[in-house]
């Protein structure tokens, strides 16, 4: 693998390591659970512990990749979450917003 593809590949597992955590968070909010609840507590382990594969992103490519990388699949996946699973409806300027995501990783990319 290259060096680049390193650099993504742990952006992207960052991404989906605090998709997972923002997962249970919501999942409290929405249950009517209290911040000291333990799916509050999982999505903050989950949030810290995915610091260690941004470091490792952050080795491999810019600040700037890394950065599109993680928000591109953050937005994505959260967006898809959010209409599937809890209902939450999804417009044009939303849709709009995952294009211009989409978008702006291809061009952060600078796959020569």
């Amino acid at each position: 693998m290259t060096h680049m593809a390193f650099g993504y590949f742990f952006a992207f597992f960052t991404a989906f390591m605090v998709i997972i955590g923002d997962f249970a968070i919501k999942w409290a909010a929405d249950g009517g659970h209290g911040v000291a609840s333990h799916y509050v507590l999982l999505g903050v382990v989950i949030y810290g512990a995915s610091a260690i594969f941004w470091f490792y992103a952050m080795q491999h490519v810019t600040l700037a990749q890394a950065g599109v990388a993680y928000s591109m699949l953050t937005l994505i996946a959260l967006a898809i979450i959010g209409a599937v699973y809890f209902g939450e409806t999804l417009k044009f300027r939303e849709y709009a917003g995952l294009g211009c995501a989409v978008l702006s990783m291809i061009l952060m990319s600078r796959i020569a």
